[in-house]
């Protein structure tokens, strides 16, 4: 029995996402990319409705990508920034956000400043506000880091950020399709997300939200024959929705699942896959804490599907390879990617065990027992 422990790397999909990504694939092999396409014009279309449904959006405030990075590379390089502006990121920062915000300043000489954790672990709502001030331009906040359980609140960081005119991008790459993720009720100006974790999509598929009230503080770059249109010989006119963030070129074989996907997340409840997965993350947690010689390393009020751990003298990379042995699939997590966290709490590994709604209990014990021999 396989003890599948891995949904914040690259989640199991259900039989629907599978049927579409396959029997696409085989329709083009069939008939030919673009007929095949053609085909399906509306399911595509209506797939901005789906997804607008999945995160409280509207259709015209979706744009799809091949990735959350891709998305929230597109978002950021849209944010105007100078000499004199500031960005202010978290301690829970994500390599692949951190990189290019520090890279982009470089040229652009523009500010870049942590606001520190609190007791908890999440960002410190009162260290936030000291450091707000109007040359603050962009808050980059990571919902549910990669490497902890925890879920930072987003509501007040945005709130607070939008009193000093600050904008908001949320990196909801390990959030969407465990939580509720609505920009409506979160109130973020931008949302990067994956397909391929916790909504059980294909890999190479991702999303962005784009709310209307901050689009036209954007400055869209990143933009083809897709997102604008070459209206005169020197002269182009960019499309006024989120749609300006995609390109041309796209898998339409991964669009079809990832449309599916979100359509099965909301068939079966963000309320309930929030419940179900918090159960299966706690249950694990509690198992491992109370096993000599593992240390669990989740941090937060409010805590994510996402469990790490180590074992006593076993590197994690160690003990991934052993539980893989006996039919336990987790991932690791190390210091380079939440550089500024793990570097605080003096981590330089760590194993990561993620249970989706459809592990069983036998399962988590499964992998339990499976860790205790590690532990020996």
């Amino acid at each position: 029995m396989i003890a599948f422990l891995d949904s914040a790397g690259s989640s199991l999909p259900p039989r629907e996402v599978l049927d579409e990504v396959v029997g696409h694939l085989r329709r083009e092999a069939e008939i030919g990319g673009y007929a095949a396409a053609r085909e399906r014009a509306d399911d595509l279309a209506a797939g901005y409705g789906v997804l607008a449904e999945l995160l409280g959006a509207e259709p015209d405030e979706i744009a799809f990508t091949d990735s959350a990075t891709r998305s929230w590379l597109a978002a950021f390089d849209a944010v105007p920034l100078g000499p004199g502006d500031r960005v202010l990121i978290s301690e829970a920062e994500y390599a692949g956000t951190a990189i290019p915000i520090l890279h982009r300043a470089r040229e652009a000489g523009y500010e870049v400043d942590a606001v520190p954790s609190d007791a908890s672990g999440q960002l410190d709502l009162e260290a936030l506000e000291e450091a707000l001030d109007e040359r603050v331009k962009l808050v980059s906040l990571v919902h549910a880091p990669t490497n902890s359980g925890l879920v930072n609140p987003v509501r007040e960081v945005v709130e607070a950020a939008h009193r000093v005119g600050a904008l908001v991008l949320l990196d909801a790459c390990q959030s969407i399709g465990q939580l509720p993720v609505r920009a409506d009720e979160l109130g973020a100006d931008l949302i990067s997300g994956t397909g391929r974790k916790w909504l059980r999509g294909p890999r190479g598929t991702g999303v962005l939200v784009v709310r209307r009230a901050a689009a036209d503080r954007l400055r869209p770059r990143l933009v083809d024959l897709h997102g604008a249109e070459w209206v005169g010989p020197r002269e182009v006119r960019l499309r006024r929705d989120a749609r300006v963030y995609e390109i041309w070129e796209s898998s339409v074989a991964d669009r079809l699942g990832l449309i599916a996907a979100a359509r099965h997340a909301l068939a079966r409840g963000l309320d309930g896959i929030e419940r179900e997965v918090a159960e299966r993350a706690g249950r694990l947690r509690e198992g491992l804490a109370a096993l000599p010689g593992v240390a669990v390393h989740d941090v937060g009020v409010r805590r994510s599907g996402i469990v790490t751990f180590t074992v006593a003298g076993v590197a994690p990379q160690e003990v991934r390879d052993r539980l893989a042995a006996e039919g336990v699939v987790v991932s690791t997590s190390g210091a380079s990617s939440t550089l500024l966290d793990m570097g605080r709490r003096g981590l330089d590994e760590v194993v990561r065990a993620s249970p989706h709604y459809f592990v069983e209990p036998a399962e988590l014990d499964q992998a339990l027992a499976a860790v205790s021999r590690c532990a020996r």
